[in-house]
């Protein structure tokens, strides 16, 4: 990719502007983001990025256009907290940097992932007004309910659905604060009143059924929506892992991923748990498993092979999730490691578990149901759970794989005009 501060526009050609708040591996969104980059760079696309500077950044010839950046939870002024709260609502400064780059590097087709709160969906409106094509992955829930985990006191809540989204100031959904609720409040509002969603873009790509049915009931048209699975490549992954005494959670240590659902199971059911990862309830989880007598290791974060070791080595990964997932990756990693998958029966999960072929489904924030799947699984041989994860890694290589997102997603393109 040339300079951002080259002399002349480049001509166009196959180009994909690709949206993200950061540009560095944060989460599942962020992997996504990256993996498609890198894919469309491999089959001959020009790749452009565009998103908010960070100290944490992948270089980029094109960073001279990223935006300022906002990051919560810093000590900043009150007028500079004035100006994060009117960029989150609507970024001039996105939109001035986003006609910029179209100026540059005219782009076949942009892309978002996730873009509220910082970038803003404001560059919808510029990128529609150029005559570029835009679509969006919707990773979350956000582009229904206010509060994107669709959660309210740590409980699937839906009270904003219908129009209602006064709720999320009334509930106190964003934080349990007034100040962050009316803030997201008036972002949808505005939002919703120049459509900048609804009219902006022209497709929305769903990594799950389930979030497309969910987005439906919403009142989002189904002919907007694309379903396109997310992938992994398992030629990446190694499945010939020694098998240990242990299972595995990965993933961040937040209420919504029902660890103490977990941590109670394991506790119940006897068996070993590792738990890897980082985020606000580990203190209290950690203390939570010495009350409870329970056999858990935390070994804070873990990436690469460290993390693929963890995963292939565990008896199965498991996903006690209180909250409606969408179409978690480390599912697909852990079939390409080899390994059976045990998650909760909530969200996207459920159509990406073959039950006791894949893995194990259990009731959402049900301890005693999950204990009995751990130790059913556990009392299975350990030639039964590699088979179980063999069918899994068979089953995504055909239905989950690079090649099967790749064209999907360039059809998706094409229909558009893009590709």
């Amino acid at each position: 990719m040339r300079s951002p501060h080259a002399a002349k526009p480049q001509p166009a050609g196959k180009r994909l502007l690709a949206i993200n708040n950061y540009f560095y591996r944060r989460g599942g969104a962020e992997a996504v983001f990256f993996d498609h980059m890198t894919m469309f760079e491999r089959i001959g696309w020009d790749v452009v990025p565009f998103a908010m500077q960070h100290e944490s950044n992948e270089p980029s010839p094109w960073s001279g256009y990223f935006v300022s950046e906002i990051e919560y939870g810093r000590p900043t002024s009150p007028l500079r907290k004035v100006v994060q709260a009117a960029s989150i609502i609507y970024s001039l400064e996105a939109q001035r940097n986003v006609a910029r780059l179209i100026e540059q590097a005219r782009p076949s087709v942009a892309h978002a992932h996730n873009v509220y709160h910082h970038l803003s969906p404001a560059i919808f409106a510029t990128l529609k007004s150029a005559g570029i094509p835009v679509v969006m992955t919707a990773h979350d829930l956000k582009l229904a309910c206010p509060s994107y985990k669709m959660l309210r006191d740590g409980k699937i809540c839906e009270d904003c659905r219908g129009g209602h989204i006064y709720n999320v100031l009334r509930h106190r959904c964003v934080k349990g604060s007034v100040p962050y609720s009316a803030l997201v409040l008036a972002e949808t509002m505005v939002h919703r009143s120049l459509g900048l969603y609804w009219e902006k873009l022209d497709r929305i790509v769903v990594p799950s059924r389930f979030y497309l049915e969910k987005l439906v009931e919403w009142g989002w048209r189904r002919e907007q929506l694309e379903y396109i699975p997310n992938f992994v490549d398992v030629e990446r992954y190694r499945s010939d892992w020694e098998e240990g005494d242990y299972f595995v959670f990965a993933g961040r240590l937040a209420p919504e991923k029902g660890l103490t659902t977990l941590i109670r199971a394991a506790a119940l059911s006897k068996q070993r748990l590792v738990v890897a990862g980082t985020g606000p309830d580990e203190a209290a989880l950690r203390q939570f498993a010495g009350e409870m007598g329970a056999d858990v290791s935390f070994v804070g974060h873990l990436s690469g092979q460290d993390l693929h070791r963890l995963i292939g080595q565990s008896r199965a990964l498991v996903l006690p999730s209180e909250w409606y997932e969408n179409a978690p990756i480390s599912i697909l990693e852990a079939y390409a490691l080899g390994r059976p998958v045990v998650g909760a029966a909530i969200g996207g999960i459920p159509e990406m578990i073959r039950e006791r072929e894949t893995g194990m489904l259990v009731t959402s924030g049900d301890a005693q149901d999950l204990a009995q799947k751990l130790a059913n699984l556990a009392a299975l041989s350990a030639a039964e759970r590699a088979r179980m994860g063999a069918a899994g890694r068979q089953w995504i290589a055909a239905d989950f794989s690079a090649a099967a997102f790749r064209d999907r997603t360039l059809n998706l393109y094409a229909a558009l005009g893009a590709a």
